[in-house]
């Protein structure tokens, strides 16, 4: 599972450009992202990329908390999506999106002890991850709620993504797309989405400890 990761910045707008032929937010977000925090996010608007920001944590739009309920709903398992109450909406209606970043943290129990890792791409490009997302307007409130969740699949073969979480816990991995997946994912059908949904090659990532300071 992925709690915390380091967005993508503004100096890497040409990227998003050549990548997504659009524009990042012309907002402030945080680089060190956790749920609740508002990050870029790639979606389909029509039939155009879009980037906006968005929650990071899933908020259906019949949460009751609208404001905690998405600390809990940043992941998505890929072999539940479909059936779990807060994500079913999104997947059926094929709201597909992609988180942009440079890098996410994962904990390291090597020493018996929770260290922060950082996964990246060996190449040190961005990275986007496939995510779906829920856009609505509050009835109560009048604001406008966009929000997403990261989409997980079983990596204990992985070489890079096995080597996180306890040491008893099933090894999970956010899906990392390469780049000729990026538009496939964003304009996928279920069979095409369920096909995307699988792990990088061992030699995509690496890894290094990356402590909180």
């Amino acid at each position: 599972m992925c709690s915390n990761f380091q967005s993508i910045n503004p100096q890497q707008a040409v990227w998003v450009r050549d990548h997504f032929q659009c524009e990042l937010p012309n907002d402030n977000w945080r680089e060190d992202v956790y749920p609740a925090y508002q990050t870029p996010l790639i979606w389909m608007d029509g039939d155009k990329p879009r980037c906006e920001l968005a929650q990071f944590g899933l908020i259906p739009y019949w949460a009751q908390d609208k404001k905690k309920f998405g600390l809990r709903t940043y992941n998505a398992r890929s072999e539940t999506v479909a059936e779990k109450p807060s994500y079913r909406n999104a997947w059926k209606q094929r709201q597909f999106g992609l988180a942009i970043m440079q890098s996410f943290y994962e904990p390291n129990y090597a020493t018996g002890k929770a260290v922060r890792w950082r996964i990246h791409r060996t190449d040190s490009a961005p990275l986007a991850a496939a995510s779906i997302w829920e856009r609505f307007v509050d009835q109560d409130t009048g604001e406008l709620i966009f929000s997403f969740s990261m989409l997980t699949i079983n990596a204990t073969e992985h070489q890079v993504m096995r080597q996180f979480h306890k040491p008893d816990d099933e090894k999970l991995s956010i899906v990392v797309l390469h780049e000729p997946e990026y538009r496939q994912w964003l304009q996928a059908n279920h069979e095409q989405a369920r096909e995307l949904l699988t792990l990088v090659p061992d030699d995509f990532l690496m890894s290094e400890p990356a402590p909180r300071k």
